[in-house]
């Protein structure tokens, strides 16, 4: 891939504008597609995302575009919608993407009714395809603003994989390569979950101790569940699992923590969100019935799920929670 080669980036909220900047360095004529017209002429107008990364300019190499003609002759495209939305994208450019294009999924979640994974989402929809996947701890602001942000593309095609990683990092956009998706895709998954529920625990003021434990538990929960699946354990333990958790459980950046956080406070599920998507929401449900499926244990997971639904409420969940039997921790 050279730095000729067409990147298109579909999705144009902060993380999507955020890709577009990194994969502008250093070229020109890059495409992102936006579904509102709207949004898109704003971005054009005002050479900046004034409704998500408001004071952070669009790369001057990145050209919006509403039009889905515009992503034709991409050799690179990264899909950046929420994952409830992928298939539906998907489908919208299957007779626009040409075979062999690279299709990098940058959204982390589960398909609510289908429990599919994102990448097997993409295949269903773009048989033409060749499918990655980016994730990793990473904020759309920090990248934009050009701060050391490390992030893991994974491809079953170790090829694939490497010549992704060459064409999208940069001097602070740093990309580490494997061929585990699944174990990435559980990484992403889980912790989004596993941040609400350490959002909670910030709403409910239950301390720096407490915080500490849900991120330890939760990650000995993700563990389990990547154990069932047959991933990589080193995978779980790098930058899109371990990584990605302590990041998304520890900042109110987060909208997964944010959701938490007030729901924590006392706010009822569904005014929690303010109006942001937090995907945790919408794969807790999936997540829980997979585990289930396999025998895994994920009580916290579980928790999280029951509160958003309404069966319990957060008082209800720590203390199932606290009184769980003792336990070896192993």
């Amino acid at each position: 891939m050279s730095s000729e080669e067409k990147i298109a980036v579909l999705g144009a909220g902060a993380w999507g504008t955020a890709l577009a900047n990194v994969a502008a360095t250093g070229r020109d004529g890059v495409v992102l597609w936006g579904h509102d017209p709207a949004h898109i002429a704003a971005l054009s107008r005002d050479r900046e995302n004034r409704a998500y990364l408001p004071g952070l300019p669009l790369a001057a190499g990145v050209a919006p575009h509403a039009d889905l003609s515009a992503v034709a002759g991409a050799g690179v495209v990264l899909s950046v919608v929420p994952a409830q939305a992928m298939r539906e994208v998907a489908r919208r450019f299957r007779d626009i993407l040409a075979p062999g294009t690279a299709f990098v999924i940058c959204s982390k979640g589960i398909e609510r009714g289908t429990r599919c994974f994102m990448s097997e989402v993409a295949a269903q929809e773009l048989p033409q395809a060749r499918i990655a996947i980016l994730s990793g701890p990473s904020f759309a602001a920090d990248v934009c603003r050009g701060l050391p942000t490390a992030v893991t593309l994974a491809a079953r095609d170790e090829a694939l994989a490497k010549r992704l990683c060459e064409t999208l990092s940069t001097r602070a956009f740093r990309l580490y390569r494997s061929t585990d998706v699944l174990g990435v895709e559980i990484g992403g998954a889980a912790k989004n979950v596993l941040a609400i529920a350490s959002g909670m625990a910030a709403g409910r003021a239950l301390g720096a101790s407490a915080g500490a434990a849900l991120i330890a538990r939760g990650f000995a929960e993700l563990t389990r569940l990547g154990r069932a699946y047959g991933v990589n354990q080193e995978t779980l333990m790098g930058l899109s699992g371990l990584g990605d958790l302590v990041l998304t459980c520890g900042s109110a950046q987060s909208r997964n923590f944010a959701l938490g956080a007030a729901l924590g406070r006392g706010e009822a599920p569904l005014e929690a969100a303010h109006g942001k998507l937090a995907e945790g929401a919408f794969t807790a449900s999936a997540l829980v019935a997979m585990a289930k499926e396999r025998g895994v244990e994920m009580p916290i997971a579980e928790a999280v799920d029951a509160i958003l639904s309404g069966a319990i409420g957060v008082d209800q969940a720590i203390e199932a929670l606290l009184m769980r039997p003792l336990r070896a921790e192993a």
